[in-house]
């Protein structure tokens, strides 16, 4: 058996925005993001929010995250603005196995980061990256019912609706052209 090497922690940027593998560094925003809307991301985010509590919590996620990165597990970029260094949220890619065939991404902004294009701009540049390096042959999100601006993101990138769906979820699928 043949191990695939560690996947280096690799940054994506747009024209506005720097993704990037969190660092430990970056605590204090991940977790004053998360404090201040955890509510409104539970529904979407579940594991993600009961995860981070306290800032101790926070700190021991994003050395987490750097691991499951390291191992192909789970790669989370922070979204930060560009320009300003502003955070924004996070975007991630979930590999069905570590040679990353097929994947799932999430994402959520802050309130005040949404309707900016941003999400777009960011899932953009995810679906390049997996597309392009990884060599990724399906991606699949999911979104809830209500949430029609993360619809009409997917959507703009060439997502699809596909079946079945699981109660209050919603399946959005892209293969590369």
């Amino acid at each position: 058996m043949t191990l695939l090497p560690t996947l280096p922690p690799t940054p994506l940027r747009t024209a506005r925005l720097l993704l990037r593998p969190y660092l430990l560094s970056d605590a204090p925003a991940f977790f004053g993001l998360l404090a201040a809307e955890g509510a409104r991301l539970q529904p979407a985010f579940p594991r993600r929010v009961a995860a981070v509590r306290t800032y101790a919590d926070a700190q021991q996620q994003l050395r987490l995250f750097g691991e499951q990165w390291r191992q192909r597990r789970l790669l989370v970029w922070g979204i930060w603005h560009e320009a300003s260094g502003e955070y924004l949220g996070d975007i991630s890619l979930q590999p069905d196995t570590p040679r990353i065939r097929t994947g799932e991404i999430g994402y959520y902004l802050a309130t005040a980061a949404e309707g900016r294009g941003y999400a777009r701009e960011a899932l953009a540049a995810v679906v390049q990256y997996a597309f392009g390096p990884l060599e990724t042959q399906l991606l699949t999100l999911r979104c809830h019912p209500d949430n029609v601006r993360s619809q009409a993101t997917a959507e703009a990138l060439g997502f699809q609706r596909v079946g079945p769906d699981e109660p209050g979820i919603w399946h959005y699928a892209l293969s590369p052209s």
